[in-house]
């Protein structure tokens, strides 16, 4: 019995053993495994790309922008006073000179007004000149009183009237020279007011609107008519303040414009603000057309870049 026992114990041993061997090659074979992987060391770090530079934006030479053509002189033509437009000597298109009748308000309370002025006025004058004669006449019998007055033979009441003769000639010319002058300002301020009823072109050049038609009624400084010169022509434009360096006055310029595609128009750089716009961060340039095609008009929209 003991025996056998010990024959149990042998066996189990001998197991145990076996099992043992067992587990340490399945293991060994991971852990030759584990250790032949390579080692992978760290990627190296590429130094950041520098930033791109600031870009001034196009070079001035390539730099294109529009603006609209305008002439020298270009006015809206108001009525000066109120009135009833009675004629219309101009309609939209044409060809005026300076000082030629546009349109003429009713002056027929005007005119009588201006006429009994004048009526007045020569009136006055003629009263100036009569008094004047009689005031040359009372200063030269007062002489002669004063020398007979002198010589004991003229008494003090003669001689007093005629002192007094001379003073009453002297307040008359001065009362109708008064109403003389009086007479001539009242004549100038109708006649001014006259003159009001005859609107004129400013200038010469050509009707390019008008809101006028017969018999309307018009308030002072409404607007009847506006007026523009056909030359010459100049050309506004803006450019940013990062160009304006190659914006200078005398430059060359080419405008185009998509209503003649073919034109080129030569022209140059007049003037340059030398004030920069702080709401757009731009500069107001003008520029003046060189030998101008009669195909342009004032109004037109160009295409404005430096001339190469």
């Amino acid at each position: 019995m003991q025996h056998c026992s010990y024959r149990i114990l042998i066996a189990f041993a001998i197991s145990a053993a076996l099992m043992a061997a067992g587990c340490e090659s399945k293991t060994e074979p991971a852990t030759v495994a584990a250790s032949s992987l390579p080692v992978s060391s760290p990627a190296p770090v590429s130094p950041p790309a520098p930033a791109p530079a600031p870009s001034n934006g196009p070079d001035g030479e390539s730099f294109a922008t529009t603006g609209p053509l305008v002439a020298s002189q270009q006015a809206d033509i108001s009525a000066e006073r109120d009135g009833r437009i009675v004629e219309i000597a101009a309609e939209i298109g044409d060809r005026v000179r300076a000082g030629q009748l546009l349109a003429r308000l009713d002056d027929r309370t005007l005119q009588a007004a201006c006429d009994a002025q004048k009526a007045h006025m020569a009136t006055a004058q003629a009263q100036v000149r009569e008094w004047q004669a009689e005031e040359e006449s009372a200063r030269a019998s007062l002489r002669r009183a004063d020398a007979l007055h002198d010589a004991k033979i003229l008494d003090d009441e003669d001689w007093e009237v005629a002192k007094y003769k001379l003073i009453e000639t002297t307040e008359q010319v001065a009362r109708y020279q008064s109403e003389k002058v009086e007479a001539e300002a009242n004549l100038a301020a109708t006649t001014a007011q006259l003159d009001q009823s005859r609107i004129v072109a400013p200038f010469a050049g050509v009707v390019g609107r008008s809101s006028v038609r017969p018999d309307q009624q018009v308030k002072a400084g409404e607007p009847l008519f506006w007026i523009t010169a056909q030359g010459p022509l100049k050309v506004l434009f803006t450019v940013p303040e990062t160009l304006m360096a190659a914006f200078t006055a005398g430059k060359p310029l080419e405008l185009t414009t998509a209503d003649y595609p073919g034109l080129r128009q030569a022209g140059r750089i007049a003037r340059v603000s030398p004030v920069v716009d702080p709401a757009s961060g731009s500069i107001q340039v003008i520029g003046v057309l060189e030998h101008a095609s009669p195909l342009l008009k004032p109004g037109m929209t160009m295409q404005v870049r430096l001339a190469p």
